[in-house]
């Protein structure tokens, strides 16, 4: 096994944000592949000044995980604060609800779920931090034969990040970018992933999470600064 994967993956089920006994945070984070285990149900989401408290229905998940374990929900890697009969709860910051999709969520809204990757685990998508850059909106979703093109707009200040044939995380999930402009970026979606994922549902208009590929950012942080 790689030593990148051991590294960022330091147990079965790693903490996002979680601290030690002594109040510190410790050196060990969260790694997802982009492969969707669960399609929860949002069950509610009460909004206050500071963030919002996320409750979801996902059975078969519930039952592998503990309070203070990670979930990516939508792509974002989230604590499990609570946990009872098939429901998990989550407390989400305002920098959350600021960035992602998840303040657009209602009671009934459906959620991509995926499990922290364990150190043993099988990367079938790519390295998938749980970090979201950005929520944009899609351009079109249309049939294509048994596929479908999803089009994404894609800010300027990621586009960058965003090259054919490479990763991309929406929602969660793992694709490769199929086409690219200097406004949208474009995936294929096989049947498969539209029935096991939120995207079953999605509509021209819809916000969806993106994370661009971390080996991006890195090489960019390693270059000199680029001309503005």
């Amino acid at each position: 096994m790689s030593a990148l994967l051991k590294a960022a993956t330091c147990r079965r089920t790693p903490k996002c944000g979680r601290l030690d006994m002594a109040g510190r945070r410790p050196y060990r984070t969260a790694v997802f592949t982009g492969l969707i285990e669960e399609v929860g149900s949002v069950l509610c989401i009460r909004k206050s000044d500071g963030g919002a408290q996320l409750q979801v229905a996902a059975a078969a998940i519930a039952q592998k995980i503990d309070i203070g374990d990670s979930v990516a929900v939508n792509g974002c890697c989230l604590t499990i604060s609570a946990r009872r009969a098939g429901q998990l709860t989550f407390d989400l910051l305002g920098e959350t609800l600021d960035r992602t999709n998840l303040k657009a969520l209602r009671p009934d809204s459906l959620v991509n779920l995926e499990l922290a990757l364990p150190a043993d685990g099988r990367v079938g998508g790519h390295f998938v931090q749980g970090h979201i850059d950005c929520a944009a909106r899609i351009l079109a979703f249309e049939q294509s034969g048994a596929d479908h093109r999803l089009e994404v707009e894609l800010p300027s200040e990621f586009a960058h990040y965003v090259t054919r044939k490479g990763p991309i995380a929406i929602n969660g999930i793992s694709f490769t970018v199929a086409e690219v402009s200097l406004t949208s970026l474009t995936v294929w979606i096989i049947p498969y992933t539209k029935r096991h994922t939120n995207l079953d549902r999605a509509q021209v208009g819809d916000l969806l999470n993106l994370e661009f590929d971390i080996l991006a950012k890195y090489i960019e942080k390693m270059l000199p600064p680029r001309a503005q």
